[in-house]
């Protein structure tokens, strides 16, 4: 298979801010990882009333929510969001999720490219994260980044089952 071959064709995503009428998707691509990873529901973006509703979410000022799309299928999305509590300057890269078939193909390399190209010209000195042990493959890839695992939370998140917290310099 190709470097980029997925869905039994050529792998040709778009990547643009999300709409309203994709937030059915991203919240089912979302709950569909939490499954797939037997991941906790409480405490998480899973139940978090918001994922249901992330475009009306990103109306916030210096955010923005990312969706990749493919053939009309949403297939994995990443933003940033100025959480409350974080430090001035900082802000959260918050629901980045890719659907199985979507992984090792570059997608995420391109979520993230965006995603510190534009916290950078929003402003952001800082990202942190929130996630879990089980996203190893996710983990991995942020430390090859330049991101730092901290030993507390930082900001409001109320995602209070996420035990894996990352800093990034931008």
């Amino acid at each position: 298979m190709s470097l980029l071959q997925c869905f039994g064709e050529k792998m040709n995503v778009t990547i643009r801010p999300i709409a309203k009428a994709d937030d059915r998707q991203m919240a089912d691509v979302i709950k569909n990882i939490f499954l797939e990873f037997n991941l906790p529901k409480e405490g998480t973006v899973y139940s978090d009333p918001a994922t249901n509703n992330l475009y009306e979410l990103f109306q916030t000022e210096r955010s923005i929510y990312w969706v990749a799309e493919h053939n009309g299928k949403i297939v994995g999305g990443c933003g940033i969001y100025p959480t409350d509590g974080l430090p001035i300057n900082y802000a959260e890269l918050v629901k980045f999720y890719l659907l199985p078939a979507s992984r090792g193909i570059g997608i995420g390399k391109q979520l993230l490219a965006k995603a510190f190209m534009v916290a950078t010209e929003l402003g952001y000195e800082h990202l942190y994260l929130e996630s879990f042990p089980e996203l190893e493959d996710a983990i991995r890839i942020y430390e090859k980044v330049g991101f730092k695992q901290i030993d507390k939370p930082l900001g409001e998140s109320g995602h209070y089952a996420c035990n894996i917290r990352m800093l990034k310099n931008l």
